[in-house]
């Protein structure tokens, strides 16, 4: 028996790292019953054969779990989005912020391709940079063409699992193949007509760079918050996360309730209005969703 960490799922292989070497392993027939699917990121128990193959026997428990992308263990996620082509969405951001928040991942809001930004836009991306770092994000403006912004990446990635998120066309893969060369990820163009990109990656990889793990993963832009309730939701808000015990009322949803600090704090500009009616627009998103039975 062995130990190492799955680093691809491809083709009905786990290729799992174990010291120097990397081993094609099958799952074994019983997580088929229990309805386990090992994933990448996953610390697993595996039977070594000859030829670098085995079986995967056991999966350690996982301290993270994302369905889409499938991956284990993810220590932060950096959320792409673009200051154009397409263009910067405020709520598509803090979407993203949620669901990353719901999954306790640290996120890392980079904001992309600055270099093609107009002073107007330039002006209003710093403003929303100012927002959400006093909110307490980290948040990296980045050009993949200016070799300079890739130190203030690459730093981030020492010792931890990352993720990329972040709707399709915004520069995922273009920002990996600037801080790494020898990746060539295909990259997509933008379809001028729908303002965005095709999904460009195929499967869920690790990939080595600068003493950490990063997966490049595919685009997406709905992100499902079925799994959030509305007492949750707040939660996924550092700023009504932190103002939410001085409410009037235990369990306040911060909407309609009266004695709201959370409320109060909007009035008085503490909270970002946008991103109070953001998280009113999610609570009635919940509210309207349909039971599950």
């Amino acid at each position: 028996m062995a130990e190492g960490r799955i680093m691809k799922a491809l083709s009905g292989f786990y290729y799992v790292q174990s010291g120097e070497e990397l081993y094609a392993c099958k799952g074994r027939g019983l997580f088929r019953k229990q309805k386990i699917t090992p994933l990448v990121g996953d610390f697993v128990v595996f039977d070594k054969s000859a030829d670098s193959e085995g079986y995967i026997q056991e999966i350690k428990p996982r301290k993270t779990e994302l369905s889409r992308p499938p991956i284990a263990n993810v220590d932060q996620a950096m959320i792409v989005s673009s200051v154009n082509m397409p263009p910067f969405s405020s709520l598509l951001l803090d979407r993203f912020l949620v669901f990353i928040e719901s999954k306790q991942i640290q996120p890392i809001i980079v904001i992309n391709k600055v270099d093609l930004a107009d002073e107007e836009e330039l002006e209003m991306i710093k403003e929303y940079k100012t927002i959400y770092e006093k909110v307490g994000y980290r948040v990296l403006l980045f050009s993949a063409k200016q070799r300079d912004d890739m130190m203030d990446i690459k730093t981030l990635f020492q010792e931890k699992i990352t993720v990329f998120a972040g709707q399709s066309g915004v520069g995922k893969s273009s920002i990996l193949n600037a801080i790494k060369p020898s990746l060539t990820l295909e990259t997509a163009h933008i379809s001028k007509s729908l303002g965005r990109g095709r999904h460009t990656t195929r499967h869920v990889e690790l990939l080595n760079i600068n003493g950490g793990l990063v997966a490049d993963t595919p685009g997406f832009s709905v992100v499902d918050f079925s799994h959030i309730s509305k007492e949750e939701l707040g939660l996924c808000f550092p700023e009504i996360k932190t103002l939410q015990h001085y409410c009037k009322f235990r369990g306040c949803l911060h909407d309609k309730e009266p004695g709201c600090a959370v409320k109060n704090a909007v009035n008085s500009k503490e909270i970002a209005t946008y991103r109070y009616n953001h998280y009113l627009q999610f609570l009635e998103e919940i509210h309207l969703r349909k039971p599950r039975y």
